[in-house]
């Protein structure tokens, strides 16, 4: 299924450079514990905010987001990392604790 998903990802993606945005792409490449999808899931943010596909979801979606529009400015890639307490969890989006790390990165 993740597949399936990251297709349809990457072709929009495809629509939005054609299309002559720029587009960052968010990589789930770790998860410890609970997290709310799996490695290999993919996110990509346009230039204009449009976003397809999901990492995580909550505040950390939105933290990824931010850091694409970042990635977009300076053409630099970043590696992110999340992870929080049992107690916290619920506040910033992890519902079940756990940890990710994910990668953005310009696409040409």
């Amino acid at each position: 299924m993740i597949r399936d998903d990251n297709e349809a990802i990457l072709n929009q993606a495809a629509l939005w450079r054609d299309a002559g945005q720029s587009v960052a792409l968010a990589h789930v490449i770790a998860t410890w514990g609970s997290a709310p999808r799996p490695v290999g899931s993919l996110m990509a943010v346009s230039a204009s905010g449009a976003m397809a596909g999901s990492v995580s979801g909550g505040c950390v979606e939105g933290a990824v987001v931010m850091e694409a529009g970042k990635v977009l400015a300076d053409g630099e890639p970043r590696f992110l990392s999340f992870g929080i307490s049992n107690e916290m969890a619920w506040e910033v989006g992890l519902a079940c604790g756990g940890k990710l790390e994910v990668y953005v990165e310009p696409i040409q």
